[in-house]
């Protein structure tokens, strides 16, 4: 399995649009953050975790020509605003993308963000997407089995995934004890650690290191970091020596 990390920022990304502070004027690559989004790449399959803003750039970056689903953590915009450009992938493979979430955003998604998607089929070069509604127990794409992960963002419900020894977990700032078992006993764990300062839709850096703590990942990956973070080259030094910052383009394998 390989993981290749598409973005690492938050809602916002960094630099910040009109922010001059010392992390949004780095000139450390490690630094620049698109919106969060990561890439699954196991048995055969790609298997993208959410599609924001920052989608079209990622995919192009990173020479990606094959896509055969996209998993939806939760419906805010920073994690599904590209999916306009999934009718690239709908051209080459010649069909439409099948893409995972659970029912509220399937709903949502159809009515508000792509209602033309579903209220003009036959439209030209609109896109065309699957919707295929998940719960909180696991499911298969293909023969690779997904199991979600529900964590709170705020008031909003939200899913992580986890995929064999892999789990994704961004934008929630609760877990309970039960889906917590759920992040045991993996090779590698992505969490989300937005800041130091405690917020109150996403976990804080302490927060998340809690969390591995007790969970043990053998290694974990930190992602959907802000610029109140700090610098990367200050974060690799501070962390412990299985929990490291993740960054644009970055590839795991496990």
């Amino acid at each position: 399995m390989k993981i290749t990390f598409l973005g690492t920022g938050t809602s916002q990304g960094v630099p910040l649009i009109g922010c001059e502070c010392d992390i949004c004027k780095s000139s450390d690559s490690k630094d620049k953050r698109l919106r969060s989004s990561a890439l699954i790449s196991v048995g055969g399959k790609n298997i993208l975790i959410d599609a924001g803003p920052d989608f079209r750039q990622q995919m192009l970056r990173e020479k990606i020509v094959k896509l055969d689903a996209i998993l939806l953590t939760h419906e805010h915009k920073d994690h599904i605003g590209g999916l306009d450009d999934v009718r690239a992938f709908n051209y080459i493979q010649k069909r439409p993308m099948d893409i995972y979430a659970e029912k509220r955003v399937c709903d949502l998604l159809q009515s508000r963000d792509f209602a033309y998607v579903v209220e003009r089929k036959d439209y030209p070069g609109i896109p065309k997407m699957n919707f295929k509604i998940i719960e909180n127990k696991k499911f298969l794409i293909d023969d690779i089995e997904v199991i979600p992960i529900r964590g709170t963002h705020h008031f909003l419900d939200v899913f992580g995934f986890r995929i064999g020894k892999f789990a994704y977990v961004t934008d929630m700032n609760y877990i309970s004890a039960e889906e917590k078992e759920k992040l045991k006993n993996l090779d590698l764990l992505v969490i989300t650690a937005l800041r130091r300062k405690e917020h109150v839709s996403h976990f804080s850096l302490n927060q998340s290191l809690q969390i591995i703590e007790e969970v043990k990942p053998k290694k974990a990956y930190l992602t959907h970091i802000s610029h109140k973070l700090g610098f990367y080259k200050d974060l690799i030094e501070e962390l412990p020596g299985n929990v490291l910052p993740a960054y644009d383009g970055l590839k795991v394998e496990i």
